[in-house]
């Protein structure tokens, strides 16, 4: 009788334990930032290239596209804030 009595605590003790824990985090839903933040992490794993990886990552952040490219000196566009000695602007 008392093996029965113990082994029953235990059950019940076991069952309200496992009643108490809270769900897991991986059953909740994610938040419009959490899958943004997860597609842009899978887009940067891609191996695109430069142009298509600024396009995929402004479409996915919802911001116009910088034009990046060649100007005509064959020098690297980057919209330069300071002006370059000796090169007309």
């Amino acid at each position: 009788m008392n093996h029965f009595l113990a082994i029953s605590l235990l059950l019940v003790a076991s069952v309200l334990a496992g009643c108490a824990t809270h769900p897991a985090p991986e059953l909740r839903p994610f938040s419009a930032e959490e899958s943004k933040e997860l597609a842009l992490e899978a887009l940067s794993r891609r191996g695109l290239s430069f142009d298509e990886y600024q396009q995929k990552k402004a479409e996915l952040t919802a911001q116009p596209q910088k034009a990046f490219g060649f100007d005509q000196q064959g020098e690297m566009n980057a919209d330069r804030a300071l002006p370059v000695r000796g090169h007309a602007s």
